[in-house]
């Protein structure tokens, strides 16, 4: 009878180690790091949405003018270059109205963008929010910021809402170059 138990026991206690560490998997899997493939479906005001790719990186442009994507999460301080996400939808159809909250250390010395209607900054001025309404080029929608004098070292966030639904959280870091 004593082994029935310990089993029943072990079995139980088994269970429930497996039950919290997915739960904790679950809990995680909208933040991504440089790049995460993957592929969810919502549906979100009856229009249903499809992430295939999800990816931040520093976006380059070489000396003949190509830009270069380069995936990762430790962007160089170094001016001209930029930052950025970009994210993949590939069935969405029409219009993608997206919201981009990027959260710094600590405040830049200034804040600079072309559209100054859709951004707003908070009154510390460590978190900006960008809003868009754009048709997807190919199925990718993405943004980006050029690196400038005066920006903060450290640990940064950018949460992606589309459809007011979180669809991508990039964590990274910027370095001194």
């Amino acid at each position: 009878m004593q082994m029935r138990i310990w089993a029943a026991r072990l079995f139980l206690t088994s269970f429930w180690l497996i039950l919290g560490a997915i739960t904790a998997d679950l809990n995680n899997s909208s933040i991504v790091l440089a790049e995460a493939p993957l592929e969810y479906s919502q549906s979100i005001n009856r229009k249903k949405i499809t992430v295939t790719k999800s990816e931040f990186g520093v976006r380059i442009v070489d000396a003949e003018g190509k830009v270069n994507f380069f995936p990762t999460t430790k962007v160089p301080l170094k001016k001209g270059d930029a930052y950025g996400w970009q994210i993949k939808l590939p069935n969405y159809r029409g219009k993608v109205k997206w919201r981009e909250v990027l959260r710094l250390p600590k405040a830049p010395e200034t804040w600079t963008t072309q559209e100054s209607e859709n951004f707003s900054i908070s009154s510390d001025g460590t978190t900006a929010i960008t809003k868009r309404t754009e048709t997807p080029v190919n199925g990718v929608i993405k943004n980006f910021w050029k690196i400038a004098p005066g920006d903060p070292l450290g640990k940064h966030k950018i949460e992606v809402y589309v459809e007011e639904r979180l669809i991508a959280t990039f964590e990274f870091e910027v370095v001194e170059f």
